[in-house]
C-alpha cells in the first residue's frame, strides 16, 4: 500500500462518516426546533396541553421515529444501507416544508410525522454504516462523529432560537426551514457515497449460497438466536431508559426550567445552549478521544454518574442560579460520553453484518415508544405532581441506566467486526476492516 493510498484512505472513511452522520443534526435539530417552538405553535393554533403531548409524542423524539425505525431498519439490511440514506431525506424534506409553511394543527402534525419516520429510518442506518466503514482501531471516533452532530444539531437549534425568538412564530418558521436546507445539502453529498462494503460482502454470501432472503429475514435472524437476546436487552436497558428521560428533556426542558424557577424564554434558550455546546465539547474530547483508548465501562460510568447528579441537583436544590447552571453543566458533559454514543457503538459491535440494522432499528423503536408513552403525560404529569415527585422518576431511570451499563459492559476495545462477530457466535469470519 503506498504513502498516497494510506493517506487517501482515512480522508475518505472520514467523508464519508461526516455526510452519514449528519442524519443526527438532523434528528437533533428536528427535535429541539420543536421544542422551542411548541408553546408557539400552542398560541398559534389554540391546541390544549393534550395535544402538545400528542404532537410530541409523534414526532422525531417518539413514535415518528418508531415507525420510521421499524421499517428502516429491515430495509437496510435488505436493500443496504445507501438505500435508505439516499431516500429518507426526502422525506424528511417533505415533512420539513409542511411544518415551515402549516396553515393549520392538521398540516403541522402530519408534516411532524413525516419528519419523525425519516429521522427513525435515517439514525440506525447512518450508526450501521458508519461503524462498518470504520478502521477498528478509530471506530469510537468514527461513531463518536453521529453523536457530535447530534450535539452541535440542538446548540445550532436553541441559539437560532434566541436570535429569532423576537419574529415569533416566524423565527420558529425559518428554523424548520433551515433544517430543510440542512437535509437537501447533505442529501446531494450523500449521492456520491458508496455501499457499506461489510453489507456488499454479506449479500454476495448469501446469493453465492442460495439464501431467500426476505425484508423481514434479519429481523427473524436476530430473534431467532438466543445469544441476540441478552444483548438487545443490555442495549434497551443502557439507552431505553436514558433516552426515555433526554427525550423528555429535549422536547420538553423549557417547561422543566419553568418549573424549577427559570421563567424567561430567552434564558432557557441560552442554558440550553450552554448543555449542548458541553455535548457536543465533551464528545469530541472525551468519547472521540479516549474510547478507543480507555476502558469503556468506566467512561460510560463516569458520563452516566454525572448524569444522576445532575438531575438530583436540579430536582432538589434550592432554586437558584447555581443549581441551574451545575444542572447544564454537568448534564451537558454527561450526554457527551453516556449512553447514546456508547449505544450507538455497542449496537454496531454486538450484532452480525446480516441484522445489524434490524438490531439497530428494533432497539431505536423501542427506545423511542418509550419516550412517547411518557411524553403523552408528561406535560400533564409536570402541572399535576410537580418536578419533585416527577423528577424522582427520572433519577430512578437514569440510575438503573448507570448500573446496567456499568456492570455488562462489553470489552470490544480495538476488535474488528469480524474479531467480535466471531468470538460472540463462535463462527469463522474473514478480517475485512482494511478499507481499500
Amino acid at each position: 500500500m503506498t504513502s498516497t493510498t494510506r493517506t487517501r484512505r482515512p480522508l475518505t472513511a472520514w467523508k464519508a462518516t461526516i455526510a452519514v452522520a449528519m442524519s443526527n443534526y438532523i434528528e437533533a435539530g428536528a427535535i429541539i426546533a420543536l421544542a422551542t417552538s411548541l408553546t408557539l405553535w400552542q398560541g398559534e393554533f389554540g391546541f390544549d396541553n393534550a395535544a402538545v403531548g400528542l404532537v410530541a409524542a409523534l414526532s422525531a423524539n417518539a413514535f415518528g421515529a418508531a415507525i420510521g425505525a421499524a421499517i428502516g431498519g429491515p430495509l437496510c439490511d435488505r436493500l443496504g444501507r445507501k438505500f435508505i440514506y439516499t431516500y429518507d431525506l426526502i422525506v424528511f424534506m417533505i415533512g420539513a416544508l409542511m411544518v415551515t409553511f402549516s396553515p393549520n394543527f392538521a398540516v403541522l402534525l402530519i408534516g411532524v410525522i413525516l419528519m419523525g419516520i425519516a429521522v427513525g429510518a435515517g439514525v440506525p442506518a447512518s450508526w450501521t454504516y458508519i461503524a462498518e466503514e470504520a478502521p477498528s482501531e478509530q471506530r469510537a471516533a468514527h461513531v463518536g462523529t453521529a453523536q457530535l452532530a447530534w450535539s452541535i444539531g440542538p446548540a445550532i437549534g436553541f441559539l437560532l432560537a434566541v436570535v429569532l425568538g423576537p419574529l415569533g412564530i416566524v423565527g420558529s418558521r425559518i428554523i424548520f426551514f433551515h433544517l430543510f436546507v440542512i437535509a437537501a445539502v447533505t442529501w446531494w453529498v450523500r449521492r456520491g457515497l458508496p455501499e457499506s462494503k461489510r453489507w456488499k460482502e454479506q449479500r454476495e454470501s448469501e446469493q453465492a449460497s442460495g439464501q431467500k432472503v426476505s425484508i423481514f429475514s434479519g429481523i427473524g435472524a436476530l430473534l431467532s438466536d438466543r445469544r441476540n437476546i441478552g444483548a438487545l436487552f443490555f442495549l434497551l436497558g443502557v439507552y431505553g431508559l436514558w433516552n426515555t428521560v433526554a427525550g423528555q428533556a429535549g422536547i420538553f426542558q423549557p417547561r422543566v426550567y419553568d418549573a424549577a424557577g427559570l421563567h424567561d424564554p430567552m434564558q432557557q434558550n441560552l442554558l440550553q445552549v450552554l448543555v449542548w455546546t458541553l455535548t457536543a465539547a465533551a464528545t469530541y474530547f472525551g468519547f472521540m478521544r479516549y474510547g478507543d483508548r480507555v476502558s469503556r465501562r468506566w467512561l460510560y460510568f463516569g458520563g452516566a454518574l454525572l448524569g444522576v447528579i445532575a438531575w438530583v441537583v436540579l430536582v432538589f436544590a434550592p432554586p437558584g442560579i447555581f443549581s441551574l447552571l451545575f444542572f447544564a453543566i454537568t448534564w451537558g458533559i454527561s450526554a457527551g460520553i453516556g449512553a447514546q454514543a456508547f449505544y450507538g457503538l455497542w449496537t454496531a459491535e454486538l450484532f452480525a453484518t446480516k441484522y445489524r440494522a434490524s438490531a439497530q432499528g428494533m432497539l431505536f423503536m423501542l427506545a423511542r415508544v418509550m419516550v412517547g408513552l411518557l411524553s403523552l403525560v408528561f406535560p400533564v404529569l409536570l402541572d399535576s405532581i410537580g418536578l419533585g415527585q416527577l423528577g424522582l422518576l427520572i433519577i430512578g431511570l437514569l440510575a438503573a441506566a448507570l448500573l446496567i451499563g456499568t456492570i455488562w459492559a462489553p470489552k470490544t476495545e480495538g476488535k474488528t467486526l469480524e474479531q467480535i462477530e466471531q468470538e460472540r457466535y463462535g463462527t469463522p469470519a474473514p478480517v475485512t476492516d482494511a478499507r481499500a
